[in-house]
């Protein structure tokens, strides 16, 4: 397996994470408040926290992780990150994750590096299947599963507790090589 190979899409260059890339990811979408209240993670309060959550994701790519950051082909911007989230190399799945500063919303980012990302997975590294959830707050999310060809699987009920601590559904899509 390859693992993060570098992948293009007509408007979009998907890499590797480098340590140049802290201030474009602390600036573009790891302190931005409406990004940040979809994650698992809080926004990063500082720099360094940035740096460390890139120097761990750097640190992991030699045991075979899957992580890409977004840059615009343009203006070589970063504008945010897809990855793995889990895999399992017995049954050959994988789930992934991602976000993307809201500047960056609505102008179909999402789904054009969802579908890549899918297609390197099920094609040239031979995944069986890949996997994504979403909160029920965050139905955006879910459209870009959507147009990317996943189908729903499942509604997991109150299992996310949002940071304001109250709770969401996640909604379970997944796409196998047939379907694309």
């Amino acid at each position: 397996m390859n693992n993060t190979k570098t992948l293009e899409t007509e408007r979009l260059i998907l890499r590797k994470f480098t340590i140049e890339d802290v201030e474009g990811m602390f600036s573009n979408w790891a302190t931005d408040l409406e990004t940040t209240k979809y994650l698992n993670w809080n926004p990063h309060e500082n720099i360094d926290e940035t740096k460390d959550f890139i120097t761990k994701k750097l640190s992991k790519y030699e045991n075979g992780l899957y992580n890409w950051v977004v840059e615009l082909k343009d203006t070589h911007e970063i504008i945010g990150s897809i990855g793995e989230v889990e895999k399992n190399l017995k049954d050959n799945t994988i789930a992934l994750g991602y976000c993307y500063g809201s500047k960056y919303w609505n102008h179909g980012y999402g789904t054009e590096v969802l579908r890549k990302v899918i297609e390197y997975l099920l094609n040239d590294e031979k995944f069986y299947l890949v996997l994504a959830n979403h909160i029920s707050i965050n139905p955006a999310s879910g459209r870009i599963m959507q147009k990317a060809g996943m189908k729903y699987d499942a509604t997991l009920r109150e299992r996310h507790v949002n940071s304001d601590g109250t709770r969401s559904d996640i909604l379970c899509y997944s796409i196998k090589k047939e379907e694309l």
